[in-house]
């Protein structure tokens, strides 16, 4: 795809805005040199903690660091900081509100290589189900490293869910960002397309498909799953009459059913989710070949976006 990765553009991020803010602290669960926290450990040494493979451990470290006034970024692989770390996260980080920032890398199925027990197709899910919790999801590499200082400087927890793999570019270095608000990246009167992570990009690309079929289909950007923009989600609604949801995670407590939730309860509106259906993944030569095979391809969307203006009034 020809951009850098969410993963590299993160450890770059976070290892810069380390030499502005010496009160950030890194963590890892011995996986430094995938989730690029490596980068910020080369630089300072003296503000980074290799747990090892522990993540319950590494999320209760932070959570002391976080209680002596530091700003602790746990780093770990989606799959496995979401699932082992669970009670800790859900007692220590966000039942006392501790102010610690999960970084969670090779969310989806970007970890193409290694199968279902290391692809995160429900932490959105188990992360939004948590009271206090942040969820943020970025389209692509500029959005992933401007959101570091962002989520650094919002005093909570949060979970940062990031691709290992390179997205489709959507943003420009003047993209203005502010959790809890989505982005309307293009204007459409027939139906909407809501996208998180890397679906933003094949959305925008549907879109495209969409109006060489005399359809014309709004895109909006929604990269904090919780708090959701359920101002932004609901106009779409009323003005377009027809809703799709895209994300690279389960369709069950996702994005689609944050999005099912709000317009059932103040803007009902027709609403295809396009996800991974109710079952295990597999392996792949590459993460673009395995999201298609999961049912997230464009054509994926724009068959959801026929179906959803099919169904209004």
């Amino acid at each position: 795809m020809g951009e850098m990765s969410q993963r590299e553009a993160y450890g770059r991020a976070l290892a810069d805005y380390g030499a502005i803010n010496t009160e950030v602290v890194a963590l890892d669960a011995d996986t430094s040199s995938s989730t690029l926290s490596n980068l910020f450990a080369q630089r300072f040494p003296d503000r980074f903690v290799n747990v090892g493979i522990a993540e319950p451990c590494m999320v209760d470290v932070a959570v002391g660091l976080a209680l002596e006034g530091k700003i602790p970024f746990v780093n770990a692989f989606a799959a496995l900081v979401a699932l082992r770390a669970m009670e800790q996260i859900r007692t220590c980080v966000c039942y006392a509100r501790t102010n610690v920032k999960i970084a969670a890398s090779y969310a989806g199925v970007s970890d193409f290589k290694d199968g279902p027990t290391h692809h995160a197709i429900t932490d959105i899910a188990l992360m939004r189900a948590l009271p206090e919790m942040t969820v943020v999801v970025p389209a692509d590499a500029v959005e992933c490293a401007k959101f570091v200082p962002i989520i650094a400087e919002y005093e909570g927890p949060v979970y940062f869910r990031l691709s290992r793999a390179a997205t489709l570019p959507v943003h420009g270095a003047d993209v203005q960002l502010t959790l809890g608000r989505g982005i309307t990246l293009c204007e459409g009167k027939d139906v909407t397309l809501v996208a998180t992570g890397g679906m933003v990009g094949r959305s925008l690309l549907a879109a495209e498909q969409l109006a060489k079929q005399g359809l014309s289909a709004r895109v909006l950007e929604i990269h904090t799953i919780k708090p959701l923009d359920e101002a932004l989600v609901c106009q779409a609604a009323r003005e377009t009459g027809a809703m799709v949801t895209a994300e690279e995670h389960t369709v069950i407590g996702g994005l689609g059913a944050a999005v099912a939730e709000a317009l059932g309860a103040n803007c009902p509106a027709p609403l295809e989710r396009v996800g991974i259906a109710d079952r295990f993944t597999r392996t792949a030569l590459d993460p673009e070949s395995l999201m298609d095979a999961c049912g997230l391809s464009v054509e994926d969307i724009v068959a959801a976006a026929k179906r959803a203006v099919g169904r209004k009034g």
